[in-house]
């Protein structure tokens, strides 16, 4: 079985809505697309470049599909090389007009579609955006890893991974690093059901 993982852009209030420019993605009249990239830093980068590994396939939300399919396929640099040869497993109604290959539908069941992808051969699925389909994947148990680049930003609104309604769940904060730039390259794996307690239980032996 291989493993997924999420990767985005966030700001401190959760937002992952068009990080990359103005016109990314303005759903909803979201007016700060771009917000992310003052905060370029190598350190980030190479973070990516690690997380991706040396081949990966793309299990995407069909609007981040879109918006990958616009943009992508017109760069030339070895990010552009290794995304547009990425095989692609999309969450979509249409999957006859998946024209930026190679790439598949998941099926009506998301779920089923998600548990059938990771289950077969190949290399780990990244995923990017998708605010709708992340949070199912971690409802469900389906990611293994989720890596944060969280940006010294306050958005207001916006597209959330996490939105309100979601299953409450608890992720372990495995590796942190923080660039020269004030981003947090955050890296958690899902932790099981969240826990209470009080500050006036004992302290732990």
């Amino acid at each position: 079985m291989r493993t997924i993982r999420i990767l985005e852009h966030i700001s401190l209030d959760g937002v992952i809505q068009a990080p990359g420019g103005p016109e990314e993605d303005r759903d909803g009249g979201f007016a700060h697309g771009g917000w992310s990239a003052p905060f370029f830093d190598p350190a980030a980068g190479a973070a990516i470049v690690a997380a991706h590994g040396a081949r990966f396939d793309l299990l995407l939300g069909r609007r981040t599909y879109d918006i990958f399919a616009g943009y992508w396929p017109h760069q030339s640099n070895p990010m552009a090389d290794s995304l547009n040869a990425a095989a692609k497993h999309v969450a979509t109604h249409n999957p006859g007009t998946l024209a930026w290959g190679p790439a598949q539908g998941l099926g009506r069941d998301i779920v089923a579609g998600v548990r059938a992808a990771k289950a077969a051969d190949g290399p780990p699925m990244i995923v990017w955006g998708s605010s709708t389909l992340a949070p199912v994947l971690l409802e469900h148990r389906l990611a293994d890893e989720v890596l944060l680049l969280v940006c010294p930003i306050f958005l207001g609104a916006g597209k959330r991974l996490f939105p309100a309604g979601a299953p409450p769940q608890e992720l372990a904060l495995v590796e942190t690093r923080a660039a020269a730039s004030g981003v947090l390259i955050n890296t958690y794996r899902p932790n099981g059901p969240i826990r209470t307690g009080s500050f006036d239980d004992p302290p732990a032996t």
